[in-house]
């Protein structure tokens, strides 16, 4: 019983980071139907710069909440730059392109900042330190620690704060309004354009976030790691229903719990023919069977159709 609320625990937690990475995907998706692929690198750039800062102020004296949470502010601060900028110089030239060069040209951006990732910080595992320590907490046979629940609030909070900013604020109508159609909601007095670059910026800082919190709860960065987060993120975009912000975060959930028992329990379900490393699978058979019994997702896509 103790394995088993266990991995409901490792489940939920990394399934509020794919979720966190999901809600930036499906924002621009149901914005411009553009599907980012440089998104989980940007994640990548997030961690590495709270690793970065936190090493250079780490004989500041400072505790190590304050020091997560200026290196936190620092990779919003860097990862919406990015973002902003990917945006301006490698998509907005393609909008109206025919889809598959804005594709292609996202796929090369992803490559690009790995590459620049590997030349300024080095392509060798990082050891990102442990800044909130304290004894695990025990829930029935299983444990917890502080940056794991750390996750789960700022996940729920996030959601909460973000689908309060869609439905109710000036910027969330913009949003909607472009969605809808851009050219129509620009006659309306909307910048689509500001409204997009938003929308990136929004997406950069779930990223960057989402980026700091997986550092943190698997203590390593590297050039590299927002390759298969940032896959799996898009996955569970697609689980939920691409372009629904809800989707996207039960698509970020469910996706991680079936990783997570995946990993617990493919070594008995097999006779041991398979070990916890190919627990990928579990999520990716799963995605399949769903996709083929309903391809919008389980809660189905919201992306408008546009005159």
């Amino acid at each position: 019983m103790d394995t088993f609320i266990q991995q409901i625990i490792n489940g939920l937690v990394l399934g509020s980071v794919y979720a966190l990475v999901a809600l930036g995907y499906t924002m621009v998706y149901g914005i411009i139907n553009l599907i980012n692929f440089a998104h989980g690198d940007v994640l990548m750039v997030g961690a590495l710069t709270s690793w970065t800062v936190v090493t250079v102020l780490a004989d500041s004296g400072l505790p190590g909440w304050a020091l997560l949470l200026i290196s936190l502010i620092a990779a919003i601060i860097v990862c919406a730059a990015l973002n902003y900028s990917i945006e301006k110089i490698a998509y907005r030239p393609l909008r109206n392109a025919p889809r598959l060069a804005p594709l292609i040209t996202a796929m090369g951006m992803s490559l690009l900042l790995q590459t620049l990732a590997m030349i300024i910080w080095k392509p060798n595992y990082k050891s990102y330190p442990i800044l909130l320590p304290g004894d695990p907490y025990n829930i029935g046979g299983a444990v917890i620690n502080n940056v794991q629940i750390l996750i789960l609030a700022l996940t729920a909070i996030t959601l909460a704060g973000l689908m309060y900013l869609v439905n109710k604020t000036k910027l969330g109508r913009a949003m909607r309004a472009t969605a809808e159609n851009p050219r129509v909601a620009g006659l309306m007095g909307v910048k689509p354009d500001t409204v997009i670059s938003a929308t990136f910026i929004i997406g950069a800082a779930l990223a960057a976030l989402a980026g700091v919190m997986y550092a943190a709860n698997y203590g390593s960065v590297q050039h590299s790691m927002g390759f298969l987060p940032g896959l799996k993120a898009f996955t569970a975009a697609v689980f939920g229903g691409i372009g629904n912000l809800a989707g996207a975060m039960v698509g970020g959930v469910l996706l991680g719990l079936i990783e997570s028992f995946g990993a617990g329990y493919i070594g008995d379900l097999t006779g041991g023919v398979l070990g916890s490393n190919y627990q990928d699978i579990f999520a990716f058979i799963v995605l399949i069977i769903v996709l083929t019994l309903r391809p919008q997702g389980l809660l189905g896509e919201r992306v408008a159709d546009r005159a």
